[in-house]
């Protein structure tokens, strides 16, 4: 079970290369202008065997002078709610400001570990200059340069023993966790009502060891799996304004506990960019996909040519990935609700799909050898054989080749759209790996 580990400070502290830094990515686009973060604000991180994952709260800010403050307040305490541990990093060269001093005073009141990170500490003279820092009250500054590097592995030594290494979620491992997840409003809570209905009594809940993903054993009408519900305890007040950040805290919770994902979009409202965030959250913890287009029956135009439309709309914003499911539902009339059901478990079927490797070089070296990799500066790169990997979360194939470095992503993505014709993998990720012969 993954632990959540929020960046939060003011603007141009230096939380996008921190951010960059831990997970081995250049993903934030990292410049000087204030709030310039957005969409790459989430990522893992491992560190002598442990994973967590980051969020980089800069990405969040509303860009106005007069509510910039109080929009990086909110998230402070959105972050306090939702993480489990929160680096607070200050930026020495600047000292402290009148705002540090007030993030200080809402994370001094959490119960959260809260770590004070200075950055940009480059020689000595500078390490000494960090010790203004205590009187935040949050305890020794641990200084480090996000830029070069320096001190972060003792950061991360640090980050490790502060966070809980609690069990493992007290459930069984083999029923699936379907987790519903889309922006507000999308009729998440609706769905989850009308499928638990007013029978709840079969309902047996298990609170999970995260912060509060509580799982929803449903086993009825030959069904049984877990809903992964993040529902919790949401302070409405505290979130009107930044509801976009928190859902998306939320979501990453979610994702994480879940093996499918189902993502709802609202049909009155179309794809929108917080729809696409939440699938690249899915994607990037590599969960099956099931899209529901919900609140169908709102929709006047119901004919095939419009269906197809949409469908067409969602797979081209979600390229390249587009074999999964579309259903078009409604919660609130009950349309189709068991339909979805039925797919993210076919869907859940589809990970644990096993190919035979004979039946698999059958197939796929003739479609090869009529499609070879393109050479490369006059080399020809072969593949030999191929065979799936055992015991892994989602379908794993690796490809032997002469010269696996030549390999390129497109070429990738011809094999699994091969693999996906020929076998059913609808809804769920697959990896390709290259390796020498």
């Amino acid at each position: 079970m993954g632990n959540l580990v929020a960046i939060v400070g003011r603007p141009n502290v230096g939380k996008s290369t921190l951010f960059n830094r831990l997970t081995q990515s250049r993903k934030a686009i990292v410049s000087d202008t204030a709030g310039t973060t957005r969409d790459r604000q989430y990522g893992k991180c491992a560190w002598n065997g442990r994973e967590f994952s980051v969020i980089d709260t800069g990405g969040w800010v509303v860009k106005s002078d007069d509510i910039f403050e109080d929009a990086i307040r909110k998230q402070v305490i959105v972050a306090t709610e939702e993480a489990d541990l929160v680096l607070f990093l200050v930026d020495v060269e600047t000292g402290v400001t009148d705002w540090d001093m007030d993030v200080a005073m809402i994370l001094r009141k959490t119960k959260l570990p809260v770590m004070l990170v200075a950055n940009k500490v480059d020689n000595s003279s500078e390490y000494y200059m960090a010790a203004e820092f205590y009187k935040l009250g949050l305890g020794e500054p641990i200084c480090i340069s996000a830029a070069t590097g320096g001190g972060t592995g003792d950061l991360l030594d640090a980050l490790l023993s502060n966070l809980n290494t609690k069990a493992q979620d007290n459930i069984a491992d083999d029923t699936p966790r379907f987790a519903v997840v889309g922006r507000p409003n999308a009729g998440k809570s609706s769905l989850i009502n009308a499928l638990m209905g007013e029978d709840r009594n079969i309902v047996t809940e298990i609170a999970g060891t995260t912060r509060d993903s509580i799982y929803t054993r449903y086993d009825k009408f030959g069904f049984d799996f877990y809903l992964v519900d993040t529902a919790g305890i949401r302070r409405k007040n505290r979130v009107t304004e930044d509801l976009e950040f928190y859902s998306v805290m939320r979501s990453i919770r979610a994702i994480e506990n879940s093996d499918v994902c189902i993502l709802m979009i609202d049909a009155t409202r179309g794809i929108e960019s917080q729809d696409l965030n939440i699938f690249h959250l899915i994607q990037k913890n590599n969960k099956s996909l099931v899209v529901v287009v919900n609140k169908w029956d709102l929709v006047e135009d119901k004919s095939q040519e419009a269906i197809k439309t949409f469908e067409n709309a969602i797979r081209q914003r979600m390229a390249p990935f587009v074999d999964f499911p579309i259903i078009f539902a409604s919660a609130v009339t009950k349309q189709r609700i068991f339909k979805v059901l039925e797919t993210a478990q076919q869907v859940f079927d589809n990970r644990t799909a096993k190919v035979g490797t004979a039946k698999l070089n059958e197939v796929m070296l003739p479609l090869i050898e009529a499609y070879p990799p393109p050479s490369i500066k006059g080399k020809y790169i072969k593949i030999k054989y191929v065979s799936q990997l055992p015991n892994t979360q989602i379908p794993s194939f690796v490809f032997y080749a002469n010269l696996p470095q030549y390999i390129k992503e497109p070429y990738k993505r011809f094999l699994e759209n091969k693999i996906r014709e020929n076998w059913s993998m609808h809804g769920c990720p697959i990896n390709i790996f290259i390796r020498q012969k």
